[in-house]
């Protein structure tokens, strides 16, 4: 395994990763990850405009979401063997046209077949993701690191706040104009201020996508860390946020789109206050701190399970769930990447993918919960899968 400071100095030679520069990656990741979420919050004026049923508008979703795991599988992993300057721009802005199909579609069959072009090029952020580690100064990296990936969760929260407030002034497709506008906009910035980078390997590509796999059985903790992280990130979180939506649009609230994702604002706060949780990382304490995060997931779910009708508890529950997420994920995928630097944007894609299918698995498991038992059920089977995922962390914390 080669030392990442040398890798460093082999690809950017005299660069500094500066605060500015983290910041600009931070947007741009978070944007990425945003328009996979665009049109959550648009379904029922999308189906309205284009004459179909509400319940087949939500295939819109779902075609954004297989785009953006076939994305991850095949497009990721190139960051390892490509220039990555180069691999950033190229997607950034495929993205930007698939965005402007989306704004121009005139039926629901190329909408979601541009929707489906959208998730497969809006993988941006999960290359920037390990970029950033590797450009970082060695004692810096966690910091940094953490700060993109805490984008990239506001980016998440904020996408249907956002998108709900744009259609409602000026329809729905004004969001996917915008949003190819700012895609341009940072794609060029970020051409010009990122220093060129060569490949940290040559390998076939079909040989790399194969490592993908293969790395699963050969890092003794990776599959524990998966397991952790799936749970707190994927299934929780969907199962969670998806009951949010459930339980503010019914009655005794009957919150509109609108209110409900003025909601999520509490979760992107959450977010914002673990942009600093990776200098935990950069003192060696990462590890405890994840179990410290998973505790504290479980709080925000007690706290969830007896927040009766009261709004403002379920926002305080959002807030510390958010924080505990964002701090067992970005610290998760730094020790992932850390397995081996040289194959950081393949130990990613295994990381990201894995959370990708954790997720599927909690938001088809949150409306069967919800029909079965509602809100308490939806808490407690969160409970359930946070004290696996602490199990999994006691697993997992002395091995590599």
């Amino acid at each position: 395994m080669r030392d990442i400071g040398k890798m460093k100095a082999e690809t950017a030679p005299g660069f500094k990763l500066t605060g500015p520069l983290v910041a600009l990656l931070t947007i741009a990741s978070g944007l990425a990850i945003g328009n996979l979420y665009w049109a959550q919050p648009l379904l029922v004026q999308i189906a309205g405009e284009l004459d179909i049923a509400v319940a087949d508008s939500g295939l819109l979703i779902t075609s954004t979401q297989v785009g953006y795991a076939l994305g991850i599988l095949l497009i990721v992993p190139l960051g390892d063997i490509c220039p990555r300057r180069k691999l950033i721009a190229i997607v950034m802005l495929l993205a930007a046209l698939s965005l402007v199909a989306c704004a121009i579609a005139p039926s629901f069959l190329l909408l979601a077949f541009a929707l489906s072009a959208l998730g497969i090029t809006t993988v941006s952020g999960q290359i920037i993701v390990p970029m950033t580690r590797d450009l970082a100064d060695p004692s810096q990296q966690g910091k940094a690191v953490g700060t993109v990936a805490a984008g990239i969760t506001i980016g998440i929260l904020a996408a249907r706040t956002v998108s709900g407030l744009v259609a409602d002034l000026l329809g729905w497709r004004a969001i996917y104009a915008l949003a190819a506008g700012l895609n341009l906009a940072l794609m060029a910035v970020i051409w010009r201020c990122l220093p060129r980078l060569a490949p940290k390997e040559h390998v076939p590509y079909g040989r790399l996508i194969g490592d993908v796999f293969a790395s699963i059985s050969r890092y003794r903790a990776l599959k524990w860390i998966l397991l952790t992280n799936g749970l707190v990130f994927g299934v929780v979180f969907n199962l969670f946020w998806n009951a949010v939506t459930f339980r503010l649009g019914g009655a005794p609230f009957d919150f509109t789109t609108f209110q409900i994702g003025l909601v999520s604002l509490a979760g992107v706060t959450g977010a914002a206050g673990s942009v600093g949780v990776g200098k935990l990382q950069d003192k060696g304490l990462g590890i405890p701190a994840v179990g410290a995060f998973i505790a504290l997931s479980l709080a925000s779910m007690l706290l969830a399970l007896f927040a009766g009708s009261s709004v403002a508890i379920v926002v305080v529950a959002a807030a510390l769930y958010s924080l505990g997420v964002q701090g067992v994920g970005a610290l998760n995928q730094l020790r992932v990447m850390a397995l081996d630097p040289v194959k950081s944007s393949r130990l990613n894609t295994v990381f990201v993918f894995n959370n990708f299918v954790f997720s599927a698995l909690g938001s088809a498991a949150s409306g069967l919960i919800w029909a079965q038992a509602g809100w308490s059920g939806i808490c407690m089977a969160a409970l359930a899968a946070l004290s696996v995922s602490f199990a999994g962390w006691l697993a997992s914390r002395k091995m590599s």
